[in-house]
């Protein structure tokens, strides 16, 4: 599919040369920084220069104060506290970052993971039973909780406090808990907004270790973690997320935790340092599939091991069910491309909504991002478990998910999520009446440019103007993330000759005039091979990299798109 290229507009160039002229920087250099809201020297020397003590006081995070009282009183009474977590990857990390602290000097402590299909997301009737059961008195809660009214009250008619982490927008309402920390609430005058799960069990035992005059380095010593909940989240990588990640990589590839350096002993096929896509890729999806096979306790239990070999055991364990996962993803995907392909109709429509009852529900979402990825359009995929039907439903840029499924509502038994994800449950009987009211409701409302899939190119550059220098500060824009992208540039009129590798990619070497020549790859672009090798001029758009090769390493353009 030919992408849509959009290019940002230029900023002032007066605000380009006040930036470039303070900091002895390039123009795209500057440009590039004033996408990013940084025009001051002070703004750029915490943007490229950030260390631990820029992180905001704990304390101004509203209940922080109630929570950590609680918890010292909880820990002088010697009452049993329960840390509580959600099944994925950030739910999983903050309940290990928790569970580790504070657990070196109480021992009333355990852990408690939801099962994805029996008890669902957020905290269950289910997990405060069992700490009724089991004498717990507080509970813990992170990456959830904040819309669990119900839930809270019902723990408190137990005598269970609650103190709630969360980073998801709460309702009209608040929980009626001991506290409720998520920088989300309207009340909360915590300066940054955008903090993981992870983030904010950080954040907690932050606040623990200055109230109570403790070394710093006991928190510390989790950024490996924490960068992997902000990695694997897809939250901003802005501000305080930013400083976390950016020494958490540090952490992750020189001492990382025994769980961590566990799972990176089997990305075997990995040179140099790890990276936030590494994490996406590798680490996170391997801790994401124990709660999408089995149970997500075998990911805490992996995370809080205190020896490699300890870790080693637990690992092994985890690999194997994202081995697992991934023939399901693949035979699911496969499966579902050939309902496809098989249906001229489902081919010709604006959305996919495609099920079978024997698809596993733990995969459905991922599968429902690969087919998002090849026709671009909204879809959901569907599964039959526990007596009804399940879906996981994925959007493309711009078009409102939520507000399509509200329109299906009356087909629904439940749903949840935002604008690019959600979640849906509904009646056998309802399933092909919702295949056609979604795809009439997304017909009606989606704009032709919203099925196209877009690039959005920073600026343009001349292949002249790359070197080593501009490379080495474009580097210090890492880590990159959501809302600090790794710039896509554009450049126009190379020329360039090359080869296909695998089965759809490409290896190319282009030159723009008398310019240096560069080597490139492009992924999923070997349809073009013969137009590049024609002779004839095209424009790219396309991020730098470094590449190491057998212990060579030169610049490499990574062609996000091509056009002629």
């Amino acid at each position: 599919m030919q992408k849509r290229w959009v290019v940002k507009p230029k900023n002032d160039v007066k605000k380009i040369d006040k930036l470039r002229n303070e900091l002895g920087i390039n123009p795209v250099i500057a440009d590039l920084l004033l996408n990013r809201n940084i025009s001051t020297f002070e703004q750029a020397k915490r943007f490229f220069r950030p260390t631990l003590e820029m992180l905001h006081d704990p304390f101004l995070m509203r209940d922080m104060d109630k929570a950590i009282t609680r918890i010292e009183r909880a820990i002088g009474n010697k009452e049993k506290i329960l840390i509580y977590g959600d099944y994925d990857v950030d739910g999983t990390t903050a309940v290990s970052v928790v569970y580790s602290f504070f657990r070196d000097f109480h021992s009333g402590l355990e852990f408690y993971i939801p099962d994805r299909y029996l008890e669902g997301y957020g905290i269950s009737t289910k997990g405060i039973d069992y700490a009724a059961e089991n004498g717990f008195t507080l509970i813990i809660a992170l990456d959830c909780g904040i819309k669990a009214i119900e839930k809270v009250n019902y723990a408190k008619s137990k005598n269970i406090d609650f103190i709630i982490g969360d980073h998801h927008l709460p309702g009209a309402t608040i929980p009626d808990a001991i506290a409720v920390l998520d920088p989300k609430r309207l009340d909360c005058p915590y300066p940054y907004k955008e903090l993981s799960g992870c983030g904010i069990g950080f954040k907690l035992i932050q606040a623990f270790i200055q109230k109570n005059g403790m070394d710093i380095q006991l928190a510390y010593q989790y950024l490996d973690l924490v960068a992997v909940s902000i990695a694997s989240d897809i939250v901003p990588l802005t501000g305080e997320n930013r400083i976390l990640t950016h020494f958490g990589l540090k952490k992750l590839n020189t001492n990382p935790s025994c769980g961590l350096q566990a799972l990176i002993n089997l990305s075997s096929n990995k040179t140099g340092q790890f990276s936030v896509n590494d994490i996406v890729f590798q680490i996170g999806p391997r801790i994401n599939a124990a709660g999408r096979i089995e149970h997500a306790r075998d990911a805490v239990k992996l995370l809080i091991s205190k020896s490699l070999q300890e870790a080693k055991a637990y690992s092994a364990t985890v690999d194997d069910q994202n081995n697992l996962r991934k023939d399901f993803d693949l035979r699911i995907t496969e499966e579902a491309l050939e309902i496809i392909n098989g249906d001229e109709r489902l081919k010709q429509r604006k959305s996919t909504v495609l099920f079978k009852e024997d698809w596993h529900k733990g995969v459905i979402g991922i599968v429902a991002s690969r087919l998002t990825e090849k026709y671009y359009r909204p879809t959901v995929i569907l599964t039959q478990t526990n007596g009804h039907i399940a879906g996981s439903a994925r959007s493309v840029l711009g078009f409102d998910l939520y507000e399509a499924l509200s329109e299906c509502s009356d087909l629904l038994e439940q749903y949840g999520g935002h604008k690019y994800a959600a979640g849906l449950t509904m009646r056998l009987e309802n399933v092909p009446a919702f295949q056609e009211r979604f795809e009439l409701v997304v017909s009606n409302s989606i704009k032709p440019e919203m099925l196209q899939q877009e690039v959005l190119i920073e600026t343009e550059i001349s292949l002249s103007g790359i070197d080593a220098k501009f490379y080495r500060i474009l580097k210090q824009f890492e880590p990159f993330g959501p809302q600090n992208e790794a710039p896509i540039l554009l450049t126009r009129g190379v020329r360039g000759n090359g080869y296909i590798v695998g089965s759809n990619h490409i290896k190319v070497t282009v030159t723009q005039g008398d310019s240096a020549a560069f080597e490139c790859i492009g992924f999923g672009l070997s349809s073009y091979i013969d137009y590049i090798n024609s002779g004839q001029a095209f424009d790219i758009c396309y991020t730098i990299e470094e590449n190491n090769w057998r212990g060579k390493r030169n610049l490499q353009l990574n062609i996000k798109a091509i056009r002629f």
